[in-house]
């Protein structure tokens, strides 16, 4: 045998200054420093406070030994149980219903249920309240045709109105789950012997499943941090983030051991979940190579009429808050009095003249929060998607983390790490600012992520392969057609950030209350109509810039 001489190989060429270290390595640590400042220190400072003041240990001692604490949990828990499990029956129910059936209305009756993510949360509540609470509209109703009916406040209005704004979380990974399913290992299944519902259950299910538990898992996250409706319609039940936020208000200026306490349980209930959601999931995604999807099967008859008619319900029920606050904020009120069915343009009236700062501070606060969020939404989405490195990994894990978080949490940390030395943010508008981008950032780079999956890397590496700088082959090629998903990226930001009340609620100051800040004082001032009509001005400041993206600009959003 005769062995060859291996062919000789150069030595490797000396790396020029902008060869050795790439720009893309640059932006990812840069990313990692801040996300390390911005997100990783205000939870390790919720953590260190709850060992480190008073008495070391005694916000801990005081958490066991106090019953309303260990409700408070309990509670949490079980409320996020139950809303999971409603809002998962009913997005899954919708996501089957409207890719296995062609029926009159589909596109609009399979779109709706997204729009219940624009419509702010506080809207909503206020929305139910004004209908279904001990003065709605509804409940009056039936008391005077003599009709008991059952106090909104507590348990039975939080598992009414959470599952309706939780469950398009579910209703959309769903339904990408089933259009991305390949019928064909169905009709393979039943060509085998097996029988078309046992091929559902061993075929079908198991592919959807990981969509299904990561979305539900994410609703119990959501529901656990929820701030919002848990304060404004469960008031008489024990809830771990509104007591976080009563203890924040009670030791403000004093030693912060039971709000760091309760925020480091939160903390700790979070990474738990997300540990557990790795463990569950991680092992079980499939990869849809190709295929074909389901053909729609017409639906007839009583029973498509059944399905037809659950489906408008609960798409209706969602969409309801929107049409009475519109209603709201055109009745005429007296103090906290409405005359339901005398119409005027008073409410507008008096925040337009009197009160119009939260809406100036919503444009001025949400807009750089909004600028902010997009540009660090561009950059990360780009280093954990298409320019992947070691860091890549941490990185997406600390920007996504604060999805997770309860704002009350995130509030707390940051009023902890930068309200005092050396950064003295505490009644400046950069607090806030802060905590907007910190929060709604995930939202930007989840959506910035799902357009640069769709860029092939190809036209890139021809460009380079031309001679161009890997910098600018990405700024003249790959860039300009990211734009399509940055601008849908930011529209969920301001979206998502005007809607935000939980963490500016613990750092702002007075004269920089937001619209949903000062809902939210109204609200508990009895003053509905005024509540209403900031209320709507809030919804268009939501769906203004959306309709001008999808009807002018075509930007495709939720895809």
């Amino acid at each position: 045998m005769r062995l060859s001489r291996p062919a000789p190989t150069h030595p490797p060429a000396p790396r020029t200054p902008g060869q050795s270290l790439s720009p893309w390595l640059v932006f990812t640590v840069i990313s990692v420093a801040l996300a390390l400042i911005f997100v990783v220190t205000p939870i390790a400072n919720v953590i260190l406070r709850s060992v480190a003041t008073g008495g070391g240990l005694d916000g801990w001692r005081e958490f066991v030994t106090e019953g309303k604490y260990f409700r408070a949990l309990r509670n949490s828990l079980l409320l996020s149980a139950l809303v999971s499990a409603i809002s998962t029956v009913i997005g899954v129910f919708l996501a089957y219903f409207n890719t296995r059936y062609r029926f009159w209305g589909k596109s609009v009756l399979g779109t709706l249920p997204i729009a219940v993510l624009l419509i702010p949360e506080l809207i909503i509540s206020q929305s139910w309240l004004m209908l279904l609470g001990n003065n709605g509209v509804v409940s009056n109703w039936l008391r005077d045709v003599g009709i008991g009916f059952p106090s909104m406040y507590g348990w039975a209005g939080l598992l009414l109105v959470m599952p309706l704004f939780s469950f398009p979380y579910v209703y959309l990974g769903t339904l990408a789950a089933f259009k991305g399913f390949d019928s064909q290992l169905e009709e393979a299944a039943v060509s085998l012997g097996s029988t078309p519902f046992r091929a559902r259950v061993r075929v079908t299910i198991p592919a959807i499943l990981p969509a299904v538990l990561s979305t539900t898992i994410l609703v119990f996250s959501l529901t656990l941090g929820n701030f919002t409706t848990a304060t404004v319609v469960g008031k008489r039940v024990e809830l771990l983030a509104p007591m976080t936020y009563r203890v924040f208000l009670a030791e403000t200026g004093a030693d912060p051991k039971m709000q760091s306490t309760l925020a480091t349980v939160s903390v700790a209930i979070i990474a738990l979940t997300l540990l557990g959601q790795n463990l569950l999931i991680g092992g079980r995604r499939y990869h849809m190579v190709q295929g074909r999807s389901w053909t729609p099967i017409p639906l007839r008859g009583p029973h498509g009429f059944a399905l037809t008619s659950i489906a408008t319900i609960i798409v209706a029920a969602t969409l309801l808050p929107f049409g009475l606050t519109a209603v709201m904020a055109f009745t005429k009120s007296t103090g906290p009095v409405l005359h339901w069915g005398e119409f005027s343009v008073d409410n507008f009236a008096s925040i337009m003249v009197s009160d119009p700062y939260p809406i100036r501070n919503t444009l001025v606060f949400g807009g750089v929060a909004c600028i902010i969020g997009v540009i660090l939404s561009a950059v990360v989405s780009t280093v954990i998607v298409r320019k992947k490195n070691l860091l890549s990994p941490l990185l997406s894990y600390l920007v996504m983390f604060p999805q997770a978080l309860s704002g009350t949490v995130l509030g707390i940390g940051v009023v902890m790490s930068f309200g005092g030395r050396p950064w003295n943010m505490s009644g400046t508008a950069l607090i806030i600012i802060l905590v907007f981008v910190v929060r709604r950032l995930p939202h930007g780079v989840r959506s910035a992520s799902g357009s640069i999956h769709s860029i092939p890397e190809s036209i890139e590496e021809a460009s380079v392969s031309l001679g161009v700088p890997p910098l600018r082959s990405f700024a003249r090629v790959v860039l300009p057609l990211m734009l399509p998903g940055i601008a849908a990226a930011a529209i969920l930001t301001w979206v998502t950030i005007i809607g935000e009340l939980s963490a500016s609620l613990v750092v702002y100051s007075a004269g920089q209350e937001t619209i949903n800040i000062r809902i939210f004082q109204l609200m508990f001032a009895g003053m509905n109509g005024q509540a209403a009509a900031y209320g709507l001005v809030l919804c268009v400041l939501a769906l203004a810039p959306i309709l001008v993206a999808t009807r002018v600009l075509k930007v495709r959003l939720f895809t």
